[in-house]
């Protein structure tokens, strides 16, 4: 039974970084994301570090066993994740706005 929760594991994390490289490199989001991804680039480097963090946590942690040892760095691996679902919603939250000086008057 193991396995069956390594082997789903590793295809959601192959998913979730897979998105996070098409979005990063095309710039293309799957299309239940489009609506609310205003950069895509942003939204792929949060995906890709996600991921990293996420197999970090769970291949250092619950899915290797119980080695207290390790524990440091799959916890590591869990600050990374939630540092890359924060760059992902800064990649759903529009930029700023360059300040355009106002035109001078022509007289």
């Amino acid at each position: 039974m193991h396995w069956y929760f390594v082997a789903g594991a590793v295809l959601v994390v192959m998913a979730q970084a897979g998105l996070g490289a098409v979005a990063l490199t095309r710039q293309w989001i799957p299309p239940w994301m489009r609506s609310r991804v205003v950069r895509p680039k942003l939204w792929g480097r949060g995906a890709l570090t996600g991921a990293v963090g996420w197999s970090l946590f769970m291949f250092l942690g619950p899915l290797r066993g119980p080695d207290a040892g390790m524990m440091p760095y799959a916890l590591g691996g869990m600050v990374l994740f939630i540092a890359g679902l924060g760059v992902q919603a800064a990649g759903q939250r529009p930029g700023r706005r360059p300040v355009v000086p106002p035109a001078p008057e022509g007289r």
